[in-house]
């Protein structure tokens, strides 16, 4: 029995898949008061409404506005990621197209696949599971509702990601919101803090008038010192930010005399929606990154919610670009090996179903932890993967619950919860023209940091986060159960996520062309500057399809060596 005053039966069922190519680094459990025998308390709607007006309430509506796509095809960044498309397209035809096996089929994967597709090569890319996307994968349950491995936001500082959009001719599919970064006050329960983005200001003043206009959460002292403290990093620039991959963001503030009370204010929210973990053990690299981008670009801090489920939504347009151009995307291929030829190169790719796949060149598109799994032992002690040892995914947990009626304490936006185990939400039913529902409220959740609740059962995961929502939604939640009531609920585990940016991880981040002839690897923990994020996996997929397009000449000459030596034995 719950603390609540609602109880879960043990009917509630349970299922574990499959992140990358190796068992269990995720699990998907739900629970659903109707269809899966959950006994839940009824909620009585509350009319007592705060004395303060709740941000976003109406005794009417909510209504949802998406804002005109913002002009972001001019700026550097896009032009650059714009270029790097197009040596693709452009590039010589092969005389023999170059087949490359890629295992993995998460965004990083997908790009790689797409980019050396319109190279001319034919990429066979296999996923381990029956559902297209890793990290950004989703399922839909029995009454046709889908649930996501996390909430995924698109920024306009996503300039990969935004061209990746616009080849594949699916802008329209991007949900922008108003330029805003919306903060809950824990002091103040149901009451929001916003830093809203001027559109008629150039960067970086929008961003400096949006902090300097905000006087609840940081005092004229504390903003002061704090950009007193971030001068440094826009003047430095990126070198200046590599160079701070030493620090914790914590650490970083304390030596730049930035108060700690800047950090509990702004940088551990920031720091849970970056990475899942606290700013005590987050590098302050990662941080300064998105600030340059937030602070250099007018628009890169506006966000974006995609109109649907990942899978159809995304991934399904990369899949029929690849197949349009002669490549293949096969699921349930599961890699269980990497086999190797005697002179230490691979051989082929050996599934779990017992084919061998082999392929000109191979890439590994999975997750760094499942990657060191699949390490030949001939591999393990070159310095190029020893260094992969740095790198260790951070447990997340993602959160879906379904209200019974429509809450107003909201936005159509993104939120940064400032709970201590909760990092960003949203309703999703607001947000996502797919999940649109004008009567009933699904809040998606992110639970972090999560190192201490993974092993923890449903219950106790939905009760501390109807714990946290209670704070947020105090006219319309209770702890109790008293209020609005849980229709279902899906909780999705992933062990294993992205790599956990902690100080000193940079140096171990590898180059997408491994010292082994014809094997490359792809994947955000690899070496681009977008760190841990969607936009991180597109652009090292770019990466690793440049260095197979770049070897072309070297790959095709070993494949005739290879068949020499065949025809010789």
């Amino acid at each position: 029995m719950s603390h609540l005053g609602y109880s879960f039966a043990t009917q509630s069922t349970s299922k574990y898949v499959l992140l990358g190519n190796l068992s269990n680094p995720t699990s998907v459990s739900s629970g659903c008061s109707e269809f899966l025998g959950n006994s839940v308390r009824n909620y009585s709607f509350s009319k007592e409404f705060g004395k303060k007006q709740r941000i976003g309430y109406s005794p009417l509506k909510v209504v949802c506005v998406d804002y005109p796509r913002p002009e972001i095809d001019n700026t550097v960044n896009f032009l650059e990621a714009a270029y790097l498309s197009s040596t693709f397209r452009n590039s010589p035809r092969p005389k023999k197209p170059l087949e490359v096996v890629i295992a993995g089929a998460g965004l990083a994967g997908l790009s790689t696949a797409k980019y050396l597709a319109d190279a001319g090569h034919k990429p066979i890319l296999l996923e381990a599971r029956d559902v297209l996307g890793g990290k950004i994968a989703a399922w839909k349950d029995k009454d046709g509702d889908w649930y996501e491995t996390g909430l995924h936001i698109f920024f306009g500082a996503y300039p990969n990601v935004q061209n990746l959009f616009g080849e594949l001719g699916i802008n329209d599919r991007l949900q922008w919101k108003e330029h805003s970064m919306i903060f809950a006050m824990p002091s103040k329960p149901g009451e929001f803090s916003r830093f809203d983005f001027e559109e008629v200001l150039p960067a970086p003043l929008n961003g400096i008038w949006a902090i300097l206009r905000n006087n609840e959460m940081l005092t004229w002292p504390e903003k002061i010192k704090f950009a007193i403290g971030l001068l440094p990093a826009m003047v430095g620039g990126q070198s200046y930010v590599e160079a701070q991959d030493g620090l914790s963001v914590q650490e970083w503030m304390r030596k730049q005399g930035v108060p700690d009370r800047v950090t509990d204010e702004v940088f551990i929210a920031m720091s849970k929606a970056l990475n899942f973990i606290n700013p005590d053990e987050l590098s302050m690299q990662c941080i300064l990154i998105a600030l340059n981008r937030f602070l250099q670009e007018k628009h890169g801090s506006k966000m974006a919610f995609l109109d649907g489920n990942p899978p159809e939504r995304l991934c399904m347009p990369i899949v029929e670009h690849i197949e349009s151009l002669g490549g293949e995307v096969r699921l349930n291929s599961r890699l269980q090996k990497i086999k190797l030829a005697q002179d230490g190169t691979v051989d082929s790719f050996l599934l779990t179903n017992g084919k061998e796949v082999r392929g000109d060149a191979y890439v590994s598109a999975a997750p760094v932890d499942i990657l060191k799994l699949l390490l030949p032992d001939e591999w393990k002690e070159i310095s190029y993967f020893k260094k992969l040892d740095k790198l260790v995914g951070v447990p997340v947990i993602n959160v879906h619950i379904w209200f019974d009626r429509k809450l107003k304490n909201t936005y159509d936006h993104l939120l940064f919860s400032r709970s201590n185990i909760l990092s960003v939400y949203a309703d999703m039913s607001l947000t996502c023209k797919e999940y649109y529902d004008p009567n009933k409220s699904m809040l998606e959740l992110v639970f972090a940091p999560a190192e201490e609740w993974i092993s923890r059962s449903d219950t106790d995961i939905i009760e501390a986060t109807m714990k946290e929502l209670a704070k947020l939604f105090p006219d319309e939640i209770a702890a109790d159960g008293s209020k609005a009531k849980i229709l279902k609920y899906h909780v999705v585990k992933t062990p294993r996520s992205v790599y956990k940016t902690v100080p000193n991880c940079e140096p171990c981040r590898p180059l997408q062309r491994s010292p082994i002839e014809g094997f490359y690897l792809s994947g955000d923990f690899t070496k681009q500057k977008y760190l841990a994020s969607m936009e991180g996996a597109v652009l090292s997929g770019k990466f690793c399809a440049q260095a197979i397009v770049q070897d072309y000449e070297l790959i095709v000459a070993r494949a005739q060596r290879e068949l020499a030596g065949a025809g010789n034995v």
